[in-house]
């Protein structure tokens, strides 16, 4: 049984010197975090970050599914409708914000991938409370 979604979404910068650049990145789904989505962006490989380093922004797969139609979110994360086509994800960190834009419809596609993998409203039925309570308590 498939456990993971993935889907390359290139994303640009409006707000950047750049803005017509893409960066690569992807969008995850695992169904041991149903509620969850992930962007995902993958760091240039040096010493200091090894070959497959990366920067991941965990935040609610519904937040993702509303934010194509209605601005939605507060706090780290929001999204919201962008121009025709296009969906807007601010990320907001300890240092400052960053505006994204990715293609509708790579994001409709990705979350429609996790949808049908974990259907909206059964997302508890996929939690496995015993293995994250083992996972807090390990004293490694």
């Amino acid at each position: 049984m498939q456990m993971s979604a993935v889907r390359p979404v290139p994303v640009t910068f409006p707000d950047s010197a750049l803005p017509d650049v893409p960066v690569d990145a992807e969008l995850r789904f695992d169904t041991s975090l149903p509620y969850a989505a992930c962007l995902a962006f993958p760091l240039a490989p040096c010493e200091c970050t090894g070959r497959d380093a990366q920067v991941c922004w965990y935040f609610s797969r519904e937040l993702l599914r509303e934010g194509r139609c209605v601005p939605t979110g507060s706090g780290d994360v929001k999204v919201c409708p962008g121009s025709e086509g296009e969906v807007l994800i601010t990320l907001r960190g300890p240092t400052g914000e960053a505006v994204l834009s990715a293609p509708e419809d790579a994001v409709t596609a990705f979350l429609s991938d996790s949808f049908a993998l974990v259907p909206a409203g059964s997302e508890s039925d996929h939690l496995d409370v015993d293995a994250a309570l083992d996972r807090l308590l390990a004293t490694d």
